[in-house]
């Protein structure tokens, strides 16, 4: 074993240090995310516009490109304190293991019943609808995380919670659902026969497993079609990727505590709120030219937006009821292969972390999920924590660019976001284990037919 341990193994702040304030990295963006889209006119959507489909407060975040630091109400921080500070772990077993001279660090959010990230902005979104008055909320989920964050969330605060589930992860992750369910939520598989929009897309696409795209279809129509009720999203929104930057708040803080300053930092992407989370703070002093660190997103290579995907305005779901958002898409009609990483089955990416990319200030790169499961695994045996299959993706390349540094010598610091347990996905990892799990790519064919669906707007 390393004997230069001179930081802990895990390091821990104080609830003293946890942060006051989420940080909005619009505001240091010269170039700003492109505005979401009347998809009937064609034109900017106001707040007027998005008030009957989202809570009135979080309508304000989702604007707001200028205000840097946002102040978080005390009654979330003390909600927080119920999970947070989150550890920041060294991976001194990791690197023992790759035997790589490079320094591996993961902000581990799994300390939580959720299971996941997803709860700082389950929180936070619970207690605005409670704030507004409303009487409960809707919402989709793909591996059930966002789903049980919010359920938990939504029983603290006394709201009803309704879930459309992705059908494939309905399927495979039963005690995921019955989580929320134990919480209170309603769930229901997705696409369903309860909605207008879930009947028209399976008239479409008989017996498909569905995809977070027709989910939030359902999701937006059950708000708009029950008084008292509001839509909330467990990623892409400009608002999610604020409420999550406490993930890496927390990180920079731990860091410099110990004069550590990470030279790449990566984390898993479906729609972004890990992602864009974890890097917020670091992004930001990239943008004022502070700092710089090299920040590779990491996609599935079934449902690769970044890496193969159109900058373009696309629907937020499959159903086409959604704003336009301008973002690297596969097209909202895109319905990925049933893959066990559940949470990276969107079909776009959050419009922040779109146009960073394309401004090339972050790199993306995509991974096939034998290999992540491989890396879960080596990661289990040495560090003692069941990875879920969407962190496992952040894993993967975490190791690799360990082992670049082993055969050059350089002793880079690495930093990666586990956002999760794996726990509710033994049914995947006993197809890995069987041999039975299969790596599917869509083919070019595939990503143009999607691609022409595209809506004719803002181009």
């Amino acid at each position: 074993m390393k004997t230069d341990r001179n930081i802990p193994y895990k390091i821990y702040l104080s609830e003293e240090e946890m942060p006051k304030q989420w940080y909005n990295v619009r505001a240091d963006m010269k170039t700003k995310p492109a505005p979401l889209l009347n998809p009937g006119t064609g034109e900017p959507l106001k707040a007027e516009e998005l008030a009957p489909i989202f809570c009135e407060d979080l309508v304000a975040q989702e604007l707001d490109n200028d205000t840097p630091y946002i102040d978080i109400p005390e009654e979330i921080r003390t909600c927080y304190k119920t999970f947070r500070p989150s550890p920041l772990v060294r991976a001194y077993f990791l690197e023992e293991a790759l035997g790589t001279p490079a320094k591996i660090y993961y902000k581990y959010e799994g300390n939580n019943t959720s299971g996941s990230h997803k709860l700082n902005s389950a929180m936070a979104q619970a207690y605005y609808a409670k704030k507004q008055g409303l009487k409960g909320v809707t919402t989709e989920t793909g591996a059930g995380q966002w789903g049980t964050a919010l359920s938990m969330a939504c029983s603290l605060f006394g709201l009803d919670c309704k879930v459309y589930m992705v059908k494939v992860s309905y399927e495979q992750k039963p005690f995921r659902r019955e989580v929320m369910r134990t919480y209170g939520a309603s769930v229901t598989p997705s696409p369903s026969m309860t909605t207008e929009i879930g009947k028209k897309i399976l008239a479409e696409h008989p017996g498909t497993t569905g995809s977070l795209g027709c989910a939030i279809s359902e999701a937006v129509e059950a708000a708009t079609t029950h008084e008292g009720y509001r839509y909330v999203l467990g990623s892409v929104l400009n608002q999610v990727l604020l409420h999550q930057s406490v993930i890496g708040l927390e990180a920079k803080t731990a860091l410099d505590k110990y004069g550590v300053k990470p030279d790449i930092i990566i984390g898993c992407a479906g729609g972004g709120s890990n992602l864009g989370g974890l890097i917020a703070p670091f992004m930001g002093q990239k943008l004022r030219g502070e700092a710089d660190y090299r920040i590779i997103a990491v996609e599935p290579a079934s449902c690769p937006s970044l890496t193969r995907g159109k900058y373009a305005y696309d629907f937020c779901d499959t159903g086409k009821v959604c704003p336009l958002a301008k973002m690297y898409t596969l097209g909202s009609g895109f319905i990925p292969a049933p893959n066990h990483a559940g949470g990276l089955r969107y079909h776009g990416m959050s419009p922040v972390l779109s146009e960073l990319y394309d401004e090339g200030l972050m790199e993306a790169t995509s991974v096939v999920q034998t290999d992540v499961f491989a890396a879960a695994e080596q990661f289990a045996r040495v560090e003692g924590i069941l990875p879920a299959p969407e962190s496992s993706h952040a894993i993967r390349v975490a190791i690799d660019e360990a082992l670049k540094c082993k055969e050059t010598g350089e002793e880079k610091t690495i930093l990666f976001g586990l956002t999760g347990t794996g726990y509710f996905d033994m049914f995947a990892y006993e197809k890995f284990h069987n041999g039975e799990m299969t790596d599917y790519i869509p083919t070019d064919e595939e990503l143009a037919a999607s691609f022409a669906t595209l809506p004719k707007v803002g181009c």
